[in-house]
């Protein structure tokens, strides 16, 4: 993996060198690669926050998936006791009264957890759902810094070759790099 700070600073090295010509066409030619290559850095080191933050908030949601597969397992565990003690109330017997009492208590307890486990998927769901946006948010960073790449490739072919059309090229491809790495916060 490439530092995107570091090659910034390359391109714009490269682009200082052909400003050095004295040929108005090579310092306008050196300067967007200078923009490209910062726009670039920029897009590069956002890209990879999103990449982060999209395996980060995957992580959490495993967890609370897997809080909330112990809650339900909590909750399956209280409701067999309760159905335990109903039927050992119902029976009958000197035990009848509290078997019902704590087959009650069992009952609002595995409710309240119940609700837990509920709370907990809701959660996992919302976690999911961010992970999913910054996913999408790197996919188009990705594009854009690619573009931006090729932008400043083109720029370089236009320093060597002198043709002004490689210049509007590589411009034109910057700029819907740098669109599209803009929109992806936008979506």
């Amino acid at each position: 993996m490439t530092d995107p700070a570091l090659e910034a600073h390359e391109h714009a090295e490269h682009a200082e060198h052909a400003a050095h010509e004295n040929n108005p066409f090579i310092s306008q030619v050196s300067m967007t690669i200078a923009v490209l290559a910062v726009v670039a850095a920029v897009t590069g080191s956002l890209e990879a926050v999103e990449a982060g933050s999209a395996i980060i908030d995957a992580n959490k949601a495993v967890l609370k998936q897997d809080q909330a597969t112990d809650a339900w397992d909590f909750y399956q565990a209280k409701s067999l006791k309760k159905h335990i003690y109903g039927i050992a109330a119902d029976a009958g017997g000197p035990k009848a009264a509290a078997y019902a009492k704590t087959s009650k208590k069992e009952g609002d307890e595995s409710l309240a957890i119940q609700d837990e486990a509920k709370k907990l998927e809701r959660e996992r769901e919302t976690l999911l759902a961010e992970s999913q946006v910054h996913e999408t948010r790197h996919h188009h960073l990705s594009i854009g810094a690619t573009l931006l790449e090729i932008g400043i490739a083109i720029s370089t072919i236009a320093i060597i070759t002198r043709q002004r059309w490689t210049w509007i090229a590589s411009g034109l491809l910057g700029a819907a790099g740098a669109i599209v790495a803009a929109a992806s916060y936008l979506m």
